[in-house]
């Protein structure tokens, strides 16, 4: 169970990821410097008690439109070997000291718990509260055999970030959310797993988007 500090962070969250969003390629502000606010998400619990997961999802009011990203995050407390292409950068946390923020999509542990939250392994948390379940955060699995990462091979494309899984499926990680205006499942259409979260739109409403899908790969 992950224990929630209410604590100081030096720099915050936000001002490490106004730096490191407009390096992503599937950034769509302009040049000039993101404005961000928290705007919703939720974490994950590892097994082992070492590694933070939140699910965070910013807002950036930058442009004329305001944009939600999912930005999957992990804490640790010492570096992660080999991963310094996925460092968004250090905190200073008031209780725990010099910690390490990755791009979870390239952290083994963050996509562990994912898969079996689509398994029904893992339980959502929120976001800000210790030891409180989510229950706002849905999913399904319909495939038949269990899922494990085959590589930790993140690709990115415009919107989103794909990771091959076993068995001959890939997780796709949506990086822009969109709010869904009917049910976000009829958007999952054709997968055979979908994560669906939500987060708070500028004008005070609670919208509810995919977060994540698994997608059987076209036979060749």
């Amino acid at each position: 169970m992950a224990v929630i500090h209410h604590t100081t962070l030096k720099p915050t969250k936000l001002e490490l990821l106004a730096s490191w969003l407009p390096t992503r390629p599937w950034y769509v502000g302009g040049p000039d410097a993101p404005v961000l606010t928290r705007a919703g998400g939720f974490r994950l619990d590892d097994p082992e008690g070492e590694v933070g997961i939140e699910f965070m999802v910013a807002t950036d009011t930058s442009g004329p439109t305001p944009v939600h990203y999912l930005v999957p995050l992990t804490y640790r407390g010492a570096p992660l070997p080999d991963a310094d292409h996925a460092l968004v950068g250090t905190m200073e946390h008031g209780v725990l000291g010099r910690r390490w923020a990755y791009d979870g999509c390239h952290d083994p542990v963050l996509l562990s718990q994912l898969l079996a939250l689509f398994e029904g392994r893992a339980e959502p948390q929120a976001q800000s509260l210790t030891d409180t379940p989510d229950h706002e955060v849905t999913w399904a699995y319909t495939g038949d055999s269990p899922l494990s990462l085959e590589a930790l091979t993140p690709t990115d494309d415009h919107e989103s970030t794909r990771l091959p899984v076993l068995p001959a499926t890939t997780l796709q990680i949506n990086r822009i959310l969109r709010p869904a205006q009917d049910s976000p499942v009829d958007r999952a259409e054709g997968t055979t797993g979908h994560l669906v979260g939500h987060w708070g739109l500028t004008e005070g409403s609670l919208a509810r988007g995919l977060f994540a899908v698994v997608r059987r790969n076209p036979e060749v």
